[in-house]
């Protein structure tokens, strides 16, 4: 098969295109033929070794195809080995790409409960643009927030990937959006997905902005994608929820302890999610059927290291895809 591989960690000259083995298929596995390859930041930080592993490794977490034992479209769950609980993953939970062979090539194996029916309304490329950030913003916004239809929800960072999914589907529940954005262009692409309003947080102050774009009430529930724990719960209610699964921002939070138990504040973490959340997000998506993963850029497989340059470099719209034929 072709594929893109890493035989070093480091910069984008490090994603070869080449003739690679065709995938070894374990019992209870099975064999994807991939029609796309959505990127994600993750896939950045692959490549630069912050997932050690044996090397040489074909990263890339989402994909869409046809399996090849039934002929069925597929797309794919990067969510490995979640494990039997749904509070958490278990102690074997990885993402696809990170020590597994992934999604940058035109074959992939992977365990049989982690491929679903391709929603027949989306394209190949909105398909494979939809599993990581798809049951990430499900998860965090039903699984750990407990979104109720009616709530006021804070997304921070409009621009960012998940986030797009974040507003469309707090919309659909019924949830009043509001979002923050570096740009007035940012908060414009939110409005136009759902979102009620927006504040730069670029701007002094914005947390008061926020609230006051909430009425003045603060928030039911705060969705932080980016790492900026003390301004999030600034906005939130008292009682209210902000869950966390990102750390882009800061690495590390100064919150105030005594104000955050005299609020009675619900501080939760997340990430990616389970076969049943996944279902779930997949069962929202059927709901929606004017809604589609926003699709910015489309390479071919060759092109994946000028496909991550775009991913780094900031300032592009929507997913980046790559596509095997």
């Amino acid at each position: 098969m072709q594929a893109v591989r890493l035989h070093g960690y480091g910069g984008l000259d490090e994603l070869v295109f080449e003739e690679a083995p065709d995938p070894v298929v374990p019992d209870g596995w099975v064999l994807v033929e991939l029609r796309a390859a959505a990127l994600n930041w993750h896939d950045c930080l692959v490549r630069q070794g912050r997932y050690p592993a044996p090397l040489p490794l074909v990263p890339g977490a989402d994909g869409a195809g046809v399996r090849r034992d039934t002929g069925e479209e597929v797309v794919i769950l990067p969510s490995l080995w979640w494990g039997d609980g749904q509070e958490a993953p278990g102690t074997r939970f990885e993402i696809l790409g990170d020590r597994v062979d992934g999604t940058y090539a035109e074959l992939v194996a992977v365990p049989e409960e982690n491929v679903f029916p391709k929603p027949r309304a989306l394209s190949w490329a909105e398909a494979a643009a939809l599993p990581l950030a798809g049951v990430t913003a499900h998860r965090a916004l039903f699984g750990r927030g407990g979104l109720r239809a009616g709530e006021r929800v804070l997304i921070l960072g409009a621009g960012g990937g998940v986030a797009t999914f974040l507003v469309a589907f707090a919309d659909r529940a019924g949830a009043r959006v509001t979002v923050t954005s570096s740009s007035q262009a940012g908060i414009d692409q939110a409005v136009a997905l759902g979102a009620a309003g927006g504040v730069l947080y670029t701007d002094e102050g914005w947390p008061q902005a926020a609230r006051d774009e909430a009425g003045g009430e603060g928030f039911d529930l705060v969705v932080d994608p980016v790492g900026a724990w003390a301004d999030g719960i600034a906005t939130l209610r008292p009682g209210g929820r902000l869950v966390s699964f990102g750390a882009n921002a800061a690495e590390h939070a100064d919150v105030s302890i005594r104000p955050f138990y005299f609020g009675q504040y619900s501080l939760l973490g997340t990430t990616m999610g389970s076969p049943r959340d996944f279902r779930a997000m997949l069962g929202l998506v059927d709901r929606m059927p004017g809604w589609r993963p926003v699709v910015g850029t489309e390479l071919p497989l060759d092109r994946a290291a000028d496909a991550q340059a775009l991913l780094e470099g900031g300032g592009h719209r929507g997913k980046v895809v790559l596509t095997t034929g």
